[in-house]
């Protein structure tokens, strides 16, 4: 979803024509899985980064336009909101030292981000929500100036035949609105780590993928509140899945096919059930009409980009268009710090190669609904959810973690080729983080615990603290 397109309005004839080229490019597709012509490349690593920009008493304040033109960088995009921004990474080899070249790349680029929003007399800030945000502030008049963003508002709309759209989360406490738009959307901000797989091994690190959204959930969480009210250790997840309520053919919302979901299953044998899938069950939501060859897949791609599965499948193109597959995580929270950042990168890459090169496929020990139910429950209370992981006893996230999970990823890290010294530092992060109990998100909660629920103090100390580049483990709780 992150291309822009020509127009906003369309009709009748460019929902049939779209529907044509999608089955047409949904066919094309299973001729290149049956005929293995993905390409076999080494493992390659990437993420997006979204942030907030805020003013100086840390309220939201809606400039990314302004900013990004004054920034002038093309690793730097827009986000649904005036107020949010993304920024990227090239691509590298997932092996060596990629991780410390991740952190070094993002820390410059942060680096400039800051600079470029101090110049707009405001700050970025990475965080899952922003303590301070009003759901005043989630209106049609900070959406961004992209017909992407204003035609996904419109047909999401359309689909609900004007319904609002409802949010409505139970957690520590209760939260209750309602919206005549999409808006709701802007108010989480995330880090999407993808891994380019070659064909042949794509399912297992797909599987892989989904059963690992727990521990990664719980491990990153970093947005406890929404508009004052505590909620999930991530409350992201709910807010996501609510704020785009538009379900498979019929309407079905509330049926098994949501359009942000954990998905319907694992796959069986390739990446494609997922596109055939995206096919059978959700109905167009941007009928774009792009005149190019079939082989460019632009239909079946954009299709995808409005299915926001928390492991989505996309197809891309090496530099010679061989076509690829790769996998977006999407689970994470946007972190405290840089180093906190490539630390949950870190532990995925460990964990997912791990798991994906196990000699028996750890989905026979973890069914798929068990892997469902340990997402949504280690989202809403974190480390502290108990589960049974791969047939061994019960115990709390918080103690597999520090047990098994993070040997499996530092073996994984190492079978991946990965700097050792990168390794420990990263994965050394993870482990302190944890065995304090101290995410973003039971940072966020200790600091209203002891300062009165003062949303305005807890942004302002929460990014005295991240200027500060430490990891969130270390952070304090003394006011600026």
């Amino acid at each position: 979803m992150g291309e822009e397109i020509q127009y906003s309005r369309f009709n009748k004839t460019d929902y049939q024509q779209f529907v044509t080229q999608l089955a047409e490019e949904t066919a094309l597709l299973k001729n290149w899985f049956d005929n293995h012509q993905f390409s076999s490349s080494a493992l390659m690593a990437g993420y997006e980064l979204e942030a907030w920009l805020i003013n100086q008493t840390g309220n939201p304040v809606a400039i990314n336009e302004s900013f990004l033109e004054k920034a002038n960088n093309t690793l730097l995009s827009p986000e649904l909101a005036k107020f949010n921004i993304e920024l990227n990474v090239e691509p590298e080899q997932l092996s060596g030292n990629v991780l410390s070249t991740f952190e070094r790349k993002l820390d410059k680029l942060w680096q400039q981000c800051s600079a470029t929003a101090r110049s707009l007399d405001s700050h970025i800030m990475g965080i899952g929500i922003l303590p301070t945000l009003e759901d005043s502030d989630l209106t049609l008049d900070n959406i961004s100036l992209l017909d992407r963003y204003k035609a996904l508002n419109e047909q999401v709309l359309r689909q609900r035949n004007g319904l609002e759209i409802e949010l409505n989360i139970n957690g520590e406490e209760h939260l209750q609105v309602s919206h005549k738009d999409v808006m709701l959307e802007a108010a989480a901000t995330s880090l999407q780590i993808h891994i380019q797989v070659p064909q042949d091994v794509a399912a297992r690190y797909y599987n892989a993928s989904v059963l690992l959204s727990a521990p990664m959930v719980a491990v990153s969480g970093n947005s406890p509140c929404l508009f004052g009210r505590r909620l999930w250790q991530e409350t992201r997840i709910p807010v996501f899945e609510q704020a785009v309520p538009t379900g498979g053919y019929g309407g079905a919302a509330s049926g098994p096919v949501h359009r942000v979901s954990f998905g319907s299953d694992y796959v069986r044998d390739s990446l494609y059930e997922c596109f055939q899938e995206n096919l059978d069950h959700f109905p167009i939501l941007l009928p774009v009409h792009y005149q190019t060859a079939a082989d460019e897949v632009r239909h079946l791609r954009l299709h995808n980009g409005t299915i926001w599965r928390w492991n989505r499948p996309l197809i891309g193109f090496d530099e010679d268009q061989t076509p690829h597959l790769r996998i977006e995580h999407r689970v994470c929270a946007s972190a405290p710090t840089t180093i906190d950042n490539i630390a949950n990168i870190a532990f995925y890459y460990g964990l997912v190669h791990y798991y994906a090169c196990s000699e028996k496929p750890p989905e026979y020990a973890i069914p798929f609904a068990d892997a469902k139910n340990n997402f949504y429950r280690a989202a809403q209370v974190g480390l502290k959810h108990k589960t049974s992981w791969m047939n061994k006893k019960t115990d709390t996230l918080q103690k597999i973690i520090l047990d098994r999970l993070l040997i499996e990823a530092e073996t994984g890290l190492y079978n991946l080729g990965i700097d050792q010294q990168d390794s420990q530092r990263y994965l050394s992060v993870i482990e302190q983080r944890v065995e304090k109990n101290r995410t973003g998100s039971q940072w966020q909660l200790n600091f209203l615990n002891t300062h009165q629920d003062n949303r305005t103090e807890l942004t302002l100390n929460y990014l005295k603290n991240q200027i500060s580049g430490r990891p969130v483990h270390e952070w304090d709780f003394e006011t600026t």
